[in-house]
């Protein structure tokens, strides 16, 4: 639990060398499947040699969720957030340490609300400089939450909010031929006609089975029956493995 109440998420990546795509996708499903609206806010565009090339970078995973470039320092862009920060509107700063979540609210508030710190400049990477949460009221009446840099996000959340967050990959698969393909080695294959084409990037494709993976055994850890019949179904591939290896040895041994 970050916050509550959220209206508007803002995803804040910094345009330097910690910029990550797998990142982003990861605070998408997480702020899809609350109920807040995503916008990616990409900062530090004055530290960036070619803004425009790493926006492209974030498009091709953001789907639906708007993307803003700024710079908090400068002020270019600052004001391309307000169709999200309106009166009464609750929005909530997510992202790693280092992105400029609380420089980009005291640039927002006209005044210091929050300490900040540079990064290192060995790596481009944050130091924790806000270590709780904090809601604040903007000049204009929206309400921001400031929250610490998160170093890993676990996820709770649905299957809808990662196909709403991977739509290139779902449409691929809904091309397949087989209904049941597992994008292994199937003919026909979409989803490997992409990759192997350029499509979609193995990276992509990577991330959307893990976060996969990591969604399907949060539900079962909540789920006790769905967990223990999970566990049987691999005590049985394993029992007929061994079974398997047993009966070649013994045709070996003869």
């Amino acid at each position: 639990m970050i916050a509550a109440n959220v209206d508007v998420a803002l995803l804040v990546a910094a345009l330097n060398n910690d910029l990550n795509p797998r990142r982003l996708e990861r605070y998408l499903v997480a702020a899809r499947d609350s109920g807040a609206s995503p916008v990616i806010v990409l900062t530090k565009t004055d530290l960036c040699a070619d803004p425009a090339a790493a926006t492209l970078l974030v498009a091709a995973i953001a789907g639906s969720a708007p993307i803003v470039t700024l710079s908090a320092l400068t002020g270019d862009g600052l004001g391309e957030l307000g169709a999200w920060l309106k009166p009464g509107a609750t929005a909530v700063l997510l992202g790693s340490s280092g992105a400029g979540k609380s420089t980009l609210l005291n640039a927002l508030a006209g005044r210091a609300l929050m300490s900040t710190g540079a990064i290192r400049e060995s790596d481009d990477r944050g130091r924790h400089t806000t270590t709780h949460r904090e809601l604040f009221r903007l000049p204009g009446g929206a309400l921001v939450i400031d929250t610490p840099g998160m170093r890993e996000l676990g996820l709770l959340a649905d299957d809808a909010a990662l196909d709403a967050s991977f739509e290139d990959v779902v449409t691929l698969m809904g091309n397949c031929r087989f209904n049941n393909c597992s994008h292994a080695n199937e003919p026909g294959c979409a989803v490997l006609a992409a990759l192997q084409g350029g499509g979609i990037s193995h990276e992509r494709w990577q991330a959307y089975l893990k976060l996969g993976r990591e969604l399907a055994f949060a539900a079962r850890r909540e789920d006790v029956s769905a967990e223990a019949a999970n566990r049987a179904r691999w005590k049985k591939v394993h029992k007929a493995q061994r079974a398997k290896y047993q009966h070649r040895k013994r045709n070996e041994e003869r």
